[in-house]
């Protein structure tokens, strides 16, 4: 049988390991930034073990090549997965598995030209600021447009695809968008399905959890709500979320603007001298000042805002 391979004898440190490598404190950061999405932090979970187990193997001389670990985001806006792919690059960077541990957010219009000859340099320029990082395509989807015959977003795709075989030591891609639209994208383009090894879909947040993403922005912004403005906001999420264009988290944080907008005319109308507290909480007229509350439909046509004033 021969003698056993020496690479394989001795003790590995699974705990001390892991503990080196910050993974709980990254996945601690994620928690504290995002409310819920547990399916998408178990796979993080699973993933960041891949990767430490990778790495280990390899110290151990049993190396079997770098895994691939291009993925897709998919989900409604403002799910997290702009914030989960800064996490996910940290995590990769901590691990040894990319250099920097940088983000860069594209879409089509950083990748994709006007006329001929645009195209291929406005691609090498975003592939080399991510290089050693994380390159997140958001809305991977229009970059594909079949329907126009002098579209120049399939030479960016081309681009892409052979950077993502021939340089996957240097960096990952992750595209994103909308569920739907992704499976028809990669069903068009087989060469990005092939090679995203990881598909994570992100859910909508519960009412509940929005609420708790309400708070925690608050808290954040040194606000505060009291008992009558709570109640009133989790009323407006309650009619928000059965209107068109309700974009999760970022929904949230663009209602919280327009309360802080109101709360400071109103202070300033008011006059006079107030106390510190005064200028942290939340009125439950500030509230209540929403059009929701009369049966307004709050529709901007971008399809991300939510206008209510």
């Amino acid at each position: 049988m021969g003698e056993p391979d020496q690479t394989l004898s001795g003790q590995i440190d699974l705990d001390a390991a892991y503990r080196e490598a910050k993974i709980d404190q990254l996945l601690d950061e994620l928690n504290r930034d995002l409310v819920g999405l547990i399916p998408v932090k178990t796979r993080i979970r699973e993933i960041a073990a891949l990767l430490l187990i990778g790495r280990l193997r390899q110290q151990a001389g049993l190396d079997t090549g770098r895994p691939s670990l291009h993925m897709s985001f998919t989900g409604n806006p403002g799910t997290g997965k702009t914030t989960v792919a800064l996490r996910m690059a940290k995590i990769l960077h901590h691990l040894g598995y990319v250099r920097k541990g940088h983000l860069v957010v594209a879409t089509r219009d950083d990748l994709v030209g006007q006329y001929v000859g645009h195209t291929a340099p406005k691609t090498k320029e975003i592939l080399k600021k991510s290089m050693g990082g994380v390159l997140f395509i958001d809305e991977a989807y229009y970059l594909y447009r079949p329907e126009n015959e002098r579209d120049y977003g399939q030479e960016a795709i081309e681009m892409l695809l052979q950077a993502m075989e021939n340089q996957r030591d240097d960096f990952v891609v992750i595209l994103a968008g909308y569920r739907d639209r992704m499976d028809t994208f990669f069903q068009a383009n087989p060469g990005f399905h092939s090679r995203v090894a990881h598909h994570l879909d992100f859910p909508d947040y519960s009412l509940d959890e929005l609420m708790e993403i309400a708070e925690l922005m608050v808290t954040q912004h040194r606000y505060s709500f009291d008992d009558h403005s709570r109640q009133a906001f989790l009323e407006y999420l309650e009619h928000r979320l059965g209107q068109p264009h309700f974009s999760n988290a970022r929904s949230v944080r663009n209602a919280l603007d327009r309360i802080k907008l109101r709360q400071a005319n109103r202070l300033v109308r008011q006059g006079g001298s107030i106390s510190l507290s005064e200028l942290t909480r939340i009125d439950d007229a500030d509230v209540r000042a929403s059009r929701v509350f009369k049966g307004g439909n709050e529709q901007t046509g971008d399809g991300e805002g939510d206008e209510d004033d």
